[in-house]
């Protein structure tokens, strides 16, 4: 088991897209189902790859953060809804998805006459009924293209996050997934492990800021994908 990447290779710049934030689901005109993500960490990993001169796209749900950096191609979600769509667009342009968002897995059911309503206290109960959501990872994962290396995201209590990331990496037919710590969501720091296809595990050494974490996701992934290309070139 490693605990650092190697040195990643010397190739041409990847072209990677990264999904951050959360989503909103609304309920009516004015409320929603949301989470507590921040969508810092995409930003970081955004901004430390347009610096190496990736060509980065960022796909950025409803968060107060963003990026000054023009070099980014930046497109704003609300929804699940509109992130699919939004992936169904740009997922061929890219070679590397990072699918770091915080995506709902249910969403309120429409209320009939709802739309553009705001929902008005009755003094009675409501129930509210909840659909679920497509699952955009997987989605992506049957969609791609040869040679595209997809980086999904695991977000679990400490004590489920190994064995769930490695199911999910299963599950989900991705080539590595990030697992970290549900008490690191709102930080500005991060202890990470990258659970690998091939059974590699990189782990961080211990908590350390995104914005270092950033560079040293991208190194790892950089190597992964040259892994996955290879094994495509000579398939």
């Amino acid at each position: 088991m490693h605990t650092s990447p190697p040195n990643p290779p010397t190739t041409q710049s990847p072209r990677l897209l990264i999904t951050a934030g959360p989503t909103h689901e609304p309920i009516d005109a004015v409320r929603y189902i949301g989470n507590r993500s921040t969508g810092r960490l995409g930003i970081a990993l955004a901004e430390a790859a347009a610096k190496r001169n990736w060509r980065v796209t960022l796909l950025l749900g409803p968060t107060p953060l963003t990026t000054a950096d023009t070099a980014i191609r930046l497109h704003r979600f609300q929804t699940t809804g509109d992130l699919e769509a939004l992936l169904h667009q740009h997922l061929p342009e890219c070679d590397i998805p990072a699918m770091a968002a915080a995506v709902a897995d249910y969403r309120p059911r429409r209320v009939p006459g709802a739309d553009g309503q705001k929902l008005r206290r009755t003094g009675e109960k409501m129930g509210l009924e909840l659909d679920t959501t497509p699952d955009l990872v997987a989605g992506c994962a049957q969609r791609r293209s040869p040679g595209q290396t997809i980086v999904a995201f695991a977000l679990e209590p400490e004590a489920e996050l190994m064995a769930s990331a490695r199911a999910k990496l299963a599950r989900k037919n991705v080539d590595a997934i990030v697992a970290n710590p549900l008490e690191t969501m709102e930080s500005d720091q991060i202890r990470a492990t990258l659970v690998c296809r091939d059974g590699q595990e990189l782990k961080t050494d211990g908590q350390i800021l995104k914005t270092q974490f950033a560079g040293w996701l991208l190194d790892a992934i950089a190597c992964v994908h040259a892994g996955t290309a290879g094994a495509a070139a000579h398939g």
